[in-house]
């Protein structure tokens, strides 16, 4: 049996198959199958599965109790590459893919689906016309051709190939679920927040702070109108153009200190409250839907739920089953690492070859041990703070690892240019061409309105999209997503690790990962994380000194890993 096969959905419901020679052409006839999970199972010999769409068919897979070991998702390949043409942004399904290589109009994409809190259904509808078999492998083996004329081929292949496994990965935690408690949940926000009032008015806890707030201005205020708060001040003789944290912490004024406090606990009212529970969370579990890929840098997104800026007082929430534990690893220090490996840097290199605290190794040879100066340098060169402070940093960073400062620069004079800009595998920055809060996002900050703007001055491309802007955006990019691309390569080989163990993954954001397990299985699970690391960094930046080490916390409650 060929160990490649692919698997095309069927209009009337079934799906089409057929196994794949050494060219991606079809082997043999096509057949019909009554659905995909009977099409995998009756094939086990299959390695891996060529389709349209890993969010169309595995959840299906899924729900059947069917898992594959690899895919080629042709739709992710075909952003990819189109990225890399210089033609992001283009119509990316496989419909579109077909009418490019036919010279046909190309049809647009169907519109993004919006999440539906607490229907799980919704990921199993398809989305896209049906494209039959051969139409399906037309595309893939034009795709094929299209990878070997890139730069670096190899590195291609590798990237669609960890973008396919991270869509499996990601169907497989939607379909797991992060461990929630509810009731702990609830009690968290009584805690808080204070008993609810009939009529749905706010909780106890926001009134009380909210009259303290009107008290404090002699006047009825809404502590929850920036307009209202920003009058007020004005009326008291103070000027404030908004009401962000780090701007109503400079003043000097009774209301401050209850606004504050109000409006973290507004926060989490609104962003993960009683009403975000019941959306959310079901069957012990919390359910956003992960979306690998879903920035421009490779970073991931969910379509909703708020996975990604959980406050630490609500993962209280996060507990595991009983007899059962949470392994949490957060990279450390990912991204100078990243950039050691990149660059070729021999004196960063060497520092990142070592597991221990990359900022103080770098302090010891540059900042006469001064870690919060060195771990600014990194930082502003990552991130294209080159003014004041910065500036003086970044001179101390070049003269003791000039090949790393030299990478990131290159980046971002091409950025300002107007050319291509990739990661180390070969994913492009797109032109300049987002609004303010697509930059913000994409550098993977939350838009609460308490870290907006104090982040927002590490965000390139955040004050206009001109040509400097764009700079300083493609020199963080170049390292913010080749360590996306290296983390999909690590959850790629975790997923491996423990195919064969009851642990499953539940949860994953940029730099940090979770592993739910019996409790027997932690320590193995532990072990696991280290390797898949490793791994992923020979496969990523090929034979390098750079180690990229995890803390590692075995723990019942999610809060409790930090």
């Amino acid at each position: 049996m060929a160990d490649r096969w692919a698997l095309s959905s069927a209009e009337d419901g079934g799906v089409d198959v057929a196994p794949l020679g050494p060219e991606g052409l079809p082997a043999a006839p096509v057949r019909r199958e009554a659905g995909p999970a009977e099409a995998v199972r009756s094939r086990p010999g299959v390695t891996r599965w060529v389709w349209r769409s890993t969010a169309e068919v595995y959840p299906r897979l899924l729900a059947a109790g069917v898992r594959v070991e690899r895919c080629y998702d042709v739709e992710a390949a075909e952003t990819l590459l189109l990225g890399h043409e210089g033609r992001y942004g283009q119509p990316r399904s496989a419909a579109a893919a077909l009418a490019r290589l036919r010279g046909d109009p190309v049809p647009p994409d169907p519109p993004q689906r919006s999440a539906e809190p607490g229907a799980q259904s919704s990921l199993f509808e398809p989305r896209g016309a049906h494209v039959p078999p051969a139409d399906l492998l037309a595309v893939y083996a034009g795709q094929q051709r299209r990878i070997e004329a890139t730069a670096h081929p190899d590195r291609m292949r590798l990237l669609v190939a960890a973008e396919s496994a991270g869509m499996l990965v990601a169907a497989e935690m939607n379909r797991a679920g992060l461990p929630w408690r509810a009731d702990v949940h609830r009690a968290v926000l009584d805690d808080l927040l204070g008993e609810r009032y009939a009529g749905g008015g706010e909780p106890r806890r926001l009134a009380e702070l909210a009259d303290e707030v009107s008290a404090a201005f002699g006047r009825r205020v809404r502590p929850d109108l920036p307009a209202d708060v920003v009058k007020a001040f004005a009326q008291a003789g103070i000027k404030v153009s908004s009401t962000r944290r780090w701007e109503l912490e400079s003043l000097d004024h009774p209301a401050v200190k209850p606004l504050i406090e109000y409006k973290k606990l507004y926060r989490i009212r609104v962003a993960h409250g009683w009403s975000w529970l019941q959306d959310w969370v079901r069957d012990g579990r919390f359910r956003p839907e992960f979306l690998a890929g879903g920035t421009v840098t490779g970073r991931w997104v969910t379509n909703g739920g708020g996975a990604l800026q959980i406050p630490k007082v609500i993962r209280r929430a996060a507990v595991a089953d009983p007899g059962w534990r949470l392994v949490v690893a957060d990279a450390d220090q990912m991204e100078p690492r990243v950039l050691a490996a990149i660059s070729r840097d021999p004196g960063l290199m060497e520092v990142a070859g070592r597991e221990t605290d990359l900022y103080q190794s770098v302090s010891d040879r540059a900042f006469s041990g001064d870690r919060a100066q060195a771990k600014l340098a990194v930082l502003g060169a990552v991130y294209g703070q080159t003014s004041g402070d910065g500036l003086k940093n970044l001179a101390a960073l070049r003269r003791r690892f000039p090949r790393a400062v030299a990478y990131v620069d290159e980046a971002a004079r091409a950025g300002e240019e107007g050319r291509l800009v990739r990661t180390w595998l070969g994913r492009t920055c797109p032109p300049a061409t987002r609004t303010t809060d697509d930059a913000v996002e994409e550098a993977g900050i939350p838009l609460t309105e308490e870290e907006s703007d104090a982040a927002r001055q590490w965000v390139p491309g955040y004050a206009s999209t001109d040509a400097r802007a764009r700079g300083r955006f493609t020199r963080n990019f170049v390292v913010q997503g080749s360590a996306a691309d290296w983390t999909l390569l690590l959850l790629a080989a975790l997923r491996q690790a423990v195919r064969d163990m009851a642990a499953e993954l539940v949860f994953f954001q940029h730099d940090e990962v979770i592993v739910h397990c019996p409790e027997e299985e932690a320590e193995t699970v532990v072990t696991a994380i280290r390797e898949a690391a490793e791994l992923a960094g020979r496969l990523t930046f090929g034979p390098t000194p750079v180690r990229f080490p995890f803390t590692t916390a075995v723990v019942e409650c999610y809060a409790d890993a930090k």
